[in-house]
């Protein structure tokens, strides 16, 4: 079996982005936990990506090649309801990064990070299952974007046999209590404009689950979909569509398709945690989505945290040299169909080799900012 994982890394010591619910399974990147507003400052201008390149995969698991890109489609507008506000993107107050900054003041290397990476608005991920408390973290974040005129990226992450049992396995234990806990994670999205990354990997790498689990969790997806449009009709939903270096467009449209994502979602995310470069994950973005069909607004968002270099390569997953910061997270893409570059793992946490997984690397994120 030839895997492609998007390197979610591990939850809990050893994990590789973000979390809600500290001493419970937890993520390091922001603390929803914590509800004050942040002050924000003006974001400074980072590395852009560099020109596209097909590369292998940055993932744990050595990737499939990647395919040739298709042209773009003609964009597309989306109903206002749905539209990320152009105010911009929300950064969390609380932060491994941002303690680090503020603990090293008179570390040479502490501006560059600073204004580099812990300025950046960056997804808020909720990896514990946690139904008693997941709905006030949740609304701790909406509540603090809300005041300050931003929207928040949330990513779910606690679907059962999560990761196929590896690095970052856990999540609900079955999926009612699934459905349950994602209901208390929707009472807390507010009514302003949201963004979700819905269960990263929990499509692109469903092939470990036999199909009748398969078509259970995908099942499981849609209802997800539907619950979070219900309780915030401005909340835009996006599913797993893994990377330009994993499956092949036709084939992840088709798990997309059963998933619900063209009925229960309002389009797809791609490379997260990875670093394909940001040309290829739009065109392969774009293929997805006409393998897709479904409503013309349907468009994808991508993680563009550590992808400037493109992918390093094959096998060179964990904390790979050479690669350097992508595109400033923005909605205001100019790109067909492409509604966001977002920073869904945050830049200088740790794959696991140049520290532990999921903790801030000074030394890689200041590698990262300079690339």
């Amino acid at each position: 079996m030839a895997f492609a994982a998007s390197a979610v890394v591990a939850v809990g010591t050893a994990t590789g982005v973000i979390t809600a619910a500290a001493g419970e399974g937890e993520r390091t990147t922001a603390r929803p936990d914590t509800t004050a507003s942040p002050v924000l400052e003006p974001l400074p201008a980072v590395p852009t990506a560099s020109p596209a390149t097909v590369s292998p995969s940055a993932s744990p698991r050595p990737s499939r090649t990647g395919v040739k890109r298709a042209a773009p489609a003609p964009s597309q507008k989306k109903p206002p309801q749905r539209t990320a506000t152009a105010a911009g993107l929300y950064r969390h107050p609380e932060s491994q990064v941002l303690d680090w900054v503020r603990g090293h003041r008179d570390d040479p290397r502490r501006p560059l990070i600073e204004s580099r990476i812990a300025a950046q608005p960056a997804a808020v991920w909720f990896a514990a299952y946690n139904p008693s408390a997941v709905t006030a973290q949740v609304r701790g974040v909406t509540s603090g974007a809300a005041a300050a005129g931003r929207t928040p990226v949330l990513v779910p992450y606690a679907i059962p046999d999560r990761d196929c049992g590896g690095a970052s396995e856990g999540g609900a234990p079955g999926l009612a209590a699934y459905d349950a806990w994602m209901g208390e994670f929707a009472e807390g999205l507010g009514s302003g404009p949201v963004i979700v990354i819905l269960e990263p990997d929990a499509i692109a790498l469903s092939d470990c689950l036999s199909a009748g689990q398969r078509a259970a969790r995908f099942a499981s997806l849609a209802r997800a979909g539907r619950t979070l449009h219900a309780a915030n009709p401005r909340a835009r939903v996006y599913f797993d569509g893994g990377h330009s270096g994993w499956h092949a467009a036709a084939k992840q449209a088709a798990a997309l398709k059963e998933a619900g994502a063209a009925t229960s979602g309002d389009g797809i995310f791609t490379n997260v945690s990875n670093f394909h470069s940001t040309a290829d994950e739009a065109d392969y973005a774009r293929r997805v989505l006409a393998a897709l069909g479904g409503p013309a607004r349907l468009g994808a968002v991508i993680d563009t945290s550590r992808n400037g270099n493109g992918a390093p390569q094959a096998g060179d997953w964990c904390d790979p040299g050479g690669r350097a910061l992508g595109r400033t997270p923005t909605t205001r893409t100019g790109e067909s169909r492409i509604d966001a570059y977002l920073w869904v793992k945050l830049p200088g946490e740790s794959d696991g080799c140049t520290g532990a997984a999921g903790s801030f690397t000074p030394d890689y994120a200041y590698a990262l900012a300079t690339g």
